[in-house]
């Protein structure tokens, strides 16, 4: 695939997940490091989620997992979040994601996920239990 064809292909596999909050992130990072806003677009977006592997909404749910699991990646969670949303993740199941990260990231990394997704779903006027 050229550089070009996975430019434009994570392009729009970012903007079907994300909607403008990814290329906003995108967007801010060009002025300092156009690099790095590349290779999220074409690696990140071009080459890995868009693959035939796993559905997006799969691929959300693992995102949404390790971003919890990890603890430090709190506005890429609120992103992704989003974008489960956005690609027909209940907030119910988005819940339990992040719940089961109590197991494996301990009772810290949940809370944070779980006041995190608190704070998406209130943004967006969504329910748990929906």
């Amino acid at each position: 695939m050229t550089t070009s064809n996975r430019q434009k292909l994570g392009e729009e596999t970012l903007s079907e997940i994300t909607g403008g909050s990814g290329t906003a992130v995108v967007e801010s990072l060009k002025d300092i490091a156009p690099d790095l806003a590349e290779w999220v677009i074409s690696f990140s977006y071009g080459d890995v989620m868009s693959r035939p592997g796993l559905d997006k909404r799969t691929r959300q749910f693992s995102t949404i997992a390790a971003l919890t699991a990890m603890g430090t990646a709190a506005p890429q969670l609120k992103v992704h979040i989003n974008g489960a949303l956005n690609v027909g993740c209940s907030p119910s199941e988005i819940v339990e994601v992040i719940l089961q990260m109590a197991v494996y990231a301990g009772f810290p990394a949940a809370i944070n996920g779980i006041n995190i997704a608190r704070e998406v779903f209130k943004e967006r006027n969504v329910a748990v239990g929906t």
